[in-house]
């Protein structure tokens, strides 16, 4: 009797030993592969190093003495080789790790936050851009209620805790998608650093008579910039999903507040309401200055305020009229050589 019973317990004894045997060899395997992996990275990443030193060396020739052409080779040509070069390398880079900028090593630490894949770059990206919609969307509907419905200082706070919370996420994941290869910077990112301190002074402003006489302008300014915002990603996305699938933009492109050099179809349409948003920061600035500069007026938040929205409209207003006319430019330029 116990010899039929233990016939079945040495079986299933045999096959754990066999399935762990198993587990046991794969797992080494897959500590080997890690291994080789971070050999061919460090090599990859010395060999990548060498090169820019070597584009660098040679746009500096370049500069000198003409880069000592080739025959058959103008200057213009062996600069848009040079270019095709370092835009190969960052495409190369953007797979190998990595270390964090200034500010995500404030944020993070060295944590290594490189995507070594396709499909997890593009997962955290699409992610990056749902965040940001559903997001504008929320702060699109509390700004409408408080501005209607609700006059609470409680709210008021909740709502500019909110917009801290979210610019400062933007902040990170962004620094994020940048280490992966996104082509987001200059003014853009900054503008996010900049919104994030505002919402911050606002959440610390006191309820007091010069609050409540910014207050509604401060939310029918909120609700126009989540209502811009909503437009812009739903006409940004637009644009990229059909500049991907002709192979004009990098698959890490993402939506950002502004007009980029890439958007132009439909250009008649977003502009008018991105300048009345640049206008309305400046608007809002003034306000705040003169409100800074009556007698009863003791709140440092006015005059920071002030100086926060000033620098917005001219970042947002000067960038947008730059990108306008580079991008006129190069129109004129094709007409031209037609």
């Amino acid at each position: 009797m116990f010899a039929l019973l233990a016939r079945p317990l040495v079986k299933l004894n045999c096959k754990v030993n066999i399935v762990v045997v198993v587990t046991q060899e794969t797992h080494r395997l897959y500590l080997q592969k890690l291994d080789e992996i971070s050999k061919l990275q460090q090599s990859c990443s010395l060999s990548i190093s060498r090169q820019r030193k070597r584009l660098k060396e040679m746009s500096q020739l370049m500069k000198t003495n003409g880069g000592l052409l080739d025959i058959g080779q103008t200057l213009e040509e062996k600069k848009q080789i040079i270019r095709t070069q370092e835009n190969s390398l960052f495409e190369m880079e953007a797979f190998l790790p990595k270390k964090n900028g200034l500010y995500l090593s404030l944020v993070l630490g060295n944590v290594d936050v490189t995507f070594l894949s396709k499909q997890l770059k593009f997962a955290y990206k699409d992610e990056y851009e749902k965040f940001k919609l559903h997001l504008t969307i929320i702060l699109l509907l509390f700004s409408f209620i408080c501005y209607f419905f609700v006059s609470y200082r409680f709210l008021d706070a909740i709502l500019n805790f909110l917009l801290v919370w979210y610019y400062c996420t933007l902040t990170i994941r962004e620094s994020i998608l940048i280490t992966n290869g996104s082509r987001i910077k200059g003014w853009w990112v900054f503008h996010h650093y900049i919104s994030a301190f505002l919402s911050g002074v606002m959440l610390t402003w006191p309820d007091g008579h010069q609050y409540k006489v910014f207050r509604n302008q401060f939310l029918a300014y909120s609700l126009y910039q989540s209502f811009v915002q909503c437009l812009q990603c739903y006409y940004q996305s637009g644009c990229l999903y059909r500049l991907r699938a002709l192979g004009e933009r990098h698959n890490m492109d993402l939506t950002v507040e502004g007009f980029q050099s890439w958007m132009w179809k439909g250009l008649t349409f977003l502009l008018p309401f991105l300048f009345l948003g640049h206008f309305w920061q400046l608007y809002n600035s003034l306000c705040l200055f003169r409100m800074a500069g009556l007698p009863d007026c003791k709140e440092w938040q006015v005059l920071m305020c002030g100086l926060c929205f000033l620098v917005l409209f001219m970042g947002n207003f000067f960038t947008t009229l730059a990108v306008v006319k580079q991008k006129l430019k190069k129109r004129n330029e094709k007409q031209k050589t037609r």
